[in-house]
């Protein structure tokens, strides 16, 4: 057995409830509408869910093309439960399933929230060398992906 009892795995990705409850637990408010976090989650590759009893301890899922992509998304502990296993639980669960279908030289990426890049690197992920930088757009629905943004002067100009 991989986790410690009495805690249940479930082999899901998170229902959007129980996604926005985490969110909502460790201070994330960014999720988009239900429909598109549902959409989201239904396009998962994989998940995992935690409980202990009827509590929601944390969860997990993977995200990706199912070939050459994967992406570790939502891996998030609920505060009463942090500190007691739950997210290597939900990280070894995850690494299993990649096991399974990530193939030699497959990248699996993730985002680490501040703070928290150790706990993966005992997974074995690595920060991105420099001159190798990792790039996000929060996407705005009024911009055209077609146009992009000049840079203006550094906002201590303005």
């Amino acid at each position: 057995m991989l986790h410690p009892e009495p805690y249940r795995v479930h082999e899901r990705p998170p229902t959007v409830e129980e996604l926005r409850a985490l969110y909502a637990a460790v201070g994330w408010t960014d999720l988009p509408d239900d429909d598109a976090v549902a959409r989201g989650l239904s396009a998962s590759l994989f998940g995992v869910v935690v409980t202990l009893g009827p509590d929601l301890a944390g969860c997990g899922r993977v995200v990706g093309d199912g070939g050459v992509y994967f992406y570790v998304q939502d891996l998030i502990v609920a505060p009463a439960h942090q500190g007691r296993g739950v997210g290597d639980i939900v990280m070894r669960e995850l690494l299993r399933r990649l096991e399974r279908q990530a193939t030699r030289n497959a990248f699996v990426g993730l985002m680490a929230a501040d703070g928290r890049a150790g706990f993966y690197e005992r997974y074995g992920f690595a920060a991105r060398p420099p001159g190798s930088p990792g790039m996000a757009l929060a996407w705005d629905a009024g911009r055209t992906p077609a146009a992009p943004r000049r840079p203006g002067p550094p906002a201590s100009d303005r």
